[in-house]
């Protein structure tokens, strides 16, 4: 059987999604997700991870793009951030500090460092950002590094969003990881415009699990609506599909074990 690693991104963004994709872990629907430290939902949501410890990969979604951020003072919208990534980039130096208080963040509550980090909206890679990131990464971790995401799509399943996604620095992020012996998810799946209804993704994601073992596919699951989230719609169809036993019967007949990234992935020699 191929192992694909699903990864619920936006932990804590609200109850709901917590929720869902804590209830999709215990299903055996999950191999990871990705926490939004920066949500005063993470000091409290993060307990429903506690059983799963071990589980599932529980990793670290940076972010500069949400309200979140905002209030913590970094943040901006997403067409500013992408702007100054292509015009110059971030200050690396004033990346990194925020980087480092999102990890505090993280393992303050966790008790341990992330199985991985990847990024809101894909900062992870954005100029100023990736360079910040490895940097933090080898002198936090040494030789034990978490696995990083990076947001390019196999060549059989890209799109005009996952081109531009990217486009923003997907390469380049692997060429700091790679010469900085980081492990990263080989390739990213699970792109779409959140249109469509549950019938649209389950069709999708039948597309997204013929990737290569071990390739990664990200999904934004919620158990209900929470007012003013722009894809709470698609977050909810998410849910409800993968909770379902059409999608546990998908995987059988793809031959698909969903599995944690932690372990599998390996630094470039």
């Amino acid at each position: 059987m191929r192992m694909i690693v699903l990864c619920a991104d936006d932990f804590a963004v609200h109850r709901a999604a917590s929720t869902g994709i804590a209830r999709l872990a215990e299903l055996g629907r999950l191999g990871a997700t990705s926490a939004m430290v920066l949500s005063p939902r993470w000091s409290q949501d993060a307990a429903m991870l506690q059983e799963l410890r071990g589980r599932i990969d529980v990793g670290l979604h940076l972010d500069w793009t949400s309200e979140f951020a905002r209030a913590a003072g970094h943040g901006m919208s997403l067409n500013a951030a992408m702007a100054k990534s292509l015009l110059g980039g971030f200050n690396s130096v004033v990346a990194r500090a925020v980087i480092a208080r999102q990890l505090d963040a993280f393992e303050a509550r966790w008790k341990a460092p992330p199985d991985h980090i990847d990024g809101h909206q894909h900062v992870q890679q954005f100029a100023g950002i990736r360079e910040a990131l490895v940097q933090a990464v080898e002198a936090r971790y040494g030789a034990q590094p978490p696995y990083l995401r990076i947001s390019q799509a196999p060549p059989a399943l890209a799109s005009l969003k996952s081109r531009v996604i990217a486009g923003l620095g997907a390469r380049a992020l692997r060429r700091l990881a790679d010469a900085a012996r980081i492990p990263c998810a080989p390739v990213l799946s699970g792109i779409y415009d959140f249109t469509g209804g549950r019938a649209r993704y389950a069709t999708l994601m039948a597309q997204w699990l013929t990737l290569a073992d071990g390739d990664l596919v990200m999904c934004h699951p919620s158990q209900g609506v929470e007012a003013g989230d722009e894809i709470g719609a698609a977050r909810a169809w998410e849910f409800e599909f993968l909770a379902s036993d059409a999608f546990g019967e998908l995987l059988v007949q793809q031959q698909v074990r969903l599995a944690r990234g932690a372990g599998h992935y390996t630094a470039a020699r």
